[in-house]
């Protein structure tokens, strides 16, 4: 338990950099910045598969057809609505509509992997997500009121990126519960070659699709300078950056972390990454979160810690050593 929630961390410190760096290159289109990230994230992952290239050939054709999946949904996909809606919003609101995730793959994977894992009861998970859930309305509300004094608000573009945010999570809410199927139903397979495979099953996929953009942009007769646009050192330096941190080693400690720890108290550990976007979030802009802010993110520790102590139980025809 305490390993997996170790490994958990720190792929929630490295996950909230992909928040900061559509703000740090604000002129780049969200499509670019996902697939240029993806094509690092598969090029670093080349290497890396020759060192584990006895446990790939393990992998059977239906594992690649999985990883391929995991990786259009859970990276190229999640990272074009996240990208966008960061550029439309700002850092914060996003950053706290992905922050449901915990509440959300919480309650999905209690109703859908009870057998698997043990069910934890409504009654004692109940407070840990009020927890979260008032620790994310505090945090929303601080925000949206910086966002109001600061600017004008843009009800409008404001809202399609909530909406983004909002596909976003449902990226998300699918990716870790089928990253996590795969990796209960093969414990004798590394966690570290399962990220690697789905860095190679993103190569050609992020590929094709800056080709697409880079085509596209030509005959579209835009000016922004393909492939890397108004600032190449800086945005390459970037996209490596979350190509080998962010995907390679978060996704390393994501899969460690599920293997250790029930889908459903998984879920909500996902909240280590809200709190590292926001903190990353109120760096950049120089300054120290609100009282509100603060108390927002003490409900979400409580009900992260509160989450710790529950106990899975097993169904009765499991504990009865009945069919699973």
């Amino acid at each position: 338990m305490l390993t997996g929630t170790l490994f958990a961390l720190a792929a929630g410190c490295l996950w909230g950099l992909v928040f900061v760096v559509p703000l740090l290159l604000p002129e780049y289109p969200p499509a670019l910045l996902s697939t240029a990230r993806y094509l690092a994230f598969g090029l670093i992952a080349l290497p890396l598969a020759l060192l584990d290239r006895a446990r790939l050939r393990e992998l059977s054709r239906a594992d690649w057809l999985e990883a391929l999946k995991l990786a259009l949904v859970g990276n190229l996909l999640y990272y074009v609505f996240l990208a966008a809606a960061i550029q439309r919003s700002g850092g914060p609101l996003p950053t706290v509509i992905i922050g449901t995730l915990p509440v959300v793959i919480a309650i999905s994977a209690n109703l859908r992997d009870a057998r698997r894992d043990g069910r934890l009861p409504w009654r004692r998970l109940a407070p840990s997500l009020g927890l979260i859930a008032a620790g994310i309305a505090l945090v929303n509300q601080a925000e949206l009121r910086h966002l109001g004094v600061s600017q004008p608000v843009d009800l409008g573009r404001h809202a399609l990126g909530a909406a983004l945010a909002v596909a976003g999570v449902a990226c998300w809410t699918w990716y870790p519960l089928r990253n996590a199927d795969w990796l209960r139903a093969h414990p004798e397979r590394s966690p570290r070659a399962w990220a690697t495979a789905q860095g190679v099953a993103t190569l050609p996929l992020a590929a094709a699709g800056l080709a697409v953009l880079w085509v596209g942009s030509g005959l579209a007769g835009e000016r922004f300078a393909m492939p890397f646009g108004p600032q190449p050192q800086r945005f390459i330096a970037w996209m490596l950056a979350l190509g080998l941190l962010a995907s390679w080693v978060g996704g390393l400690c994501w899969n460690e972390a599920s293997q250790r720890l029930p889908t459903a108290l998984a879920g909500q550990l996902i909240v280590f990454e809200t709190l590292a976007a926001l903190a990353y979030a109120f760096a950049l802009r120089g300054s120290a979160p609100p009282l509100p802010t603060m108390a927002g993110v003490a409900l979400l520790v409580a009900g992260v810690l509160w989450a710790l102590r529950i106990k899975p139980e097993q169904p009765p025809e499991a504990a009865a050593g009945g069919p699973r």
